[in-house]
């Protein structure tokens, strides 16, 4: 016999309307100005919530920036994985996975260096934390996926490539000197790194 889903409660429903309330708000204050030049009481005002209640969601800003990144993130993974799915060249599907990740990267670049500085730095028992070091598992295994087609490789040796290649990625998006690069660049670059490690 099925059970029958429980209907969410009032209480659920309010607790999810203030998190999308906060999402929307820090995600419309961090892209107008920056994450460094946004205040949690600027946040706490937009969504019309107290600072005390903004701090249940979200500790810190780092914290509000990796809850709005990361879905960013997640959707540019998913178009990556699915424009990867139809593309036989291991170099292109990699890149096909990385480009999108890049592009949500650099949209606005302070918050997207800020964003990589929490993952490798921020609090893993933190909630959006640990969603963001889960997408980077995530990236991994979709370019593990793509480079276990080639039969030369096991799944171990797949998977130590793939940590490669996100750590080649994440360095070149979150290096001073690729500050004012367009994403075209940046691209490239990853391009040119992976085309040297993978073989022909």
């Amino acid at each position: 016999m099925a059970v029958a889903s429980q209907p969410v409660g009032r209480r659920e429903r309010n607790k999810q309307q203030k998190l999308d309330r906060i999402t929307a708000a820090a995600r419309e204050l961090f892209a107008e100005r920056g994450v460094d030049e946004v205040t949690t009481q600027e946040i706490a005002d937009k969504a019309d919530i107290g600072a005390g209640t903004l701090f249940l969601y979200a500790k810190s800003k780092g914290e509000l920036l990796l809850l709005v990144q990361n879905s960013t993130y997640a959707d540019a993974l998913a178009r990556g994985r699915s424009a990867a799915e139809g593309i036989p060249d291991q170099l292109d599907a990699v890149m096909a996975i990385v480009r999108p990740v890049v592009e949500c990267n650099r949209k606005q670049v302070d918050n997207g260096r800020t964003y990589l500085r929490e993952i490798v730095f921020g609090d893993p028992e933190e909630p959006h934390h640990r969603d963001a070091l889960l997408l980077t598992v995530e990236t991994e295994r979709a370019i593990a996926g793509v480079l276990g087609r080639d039969e030369r490789f096991d799944s171990g040796d797949a998977a130590k490539l793939a940590h490669i290649v996100s750590a080649i990625m994440f360095v070149s998006m979150a290096s001073t000197i690729n500050l004012a690069s367009p994403v075209e660049d940046i691209v490239q670059e990853i391009r040119e790194q992976l085309r040297v490690l993978l073989p022909a």
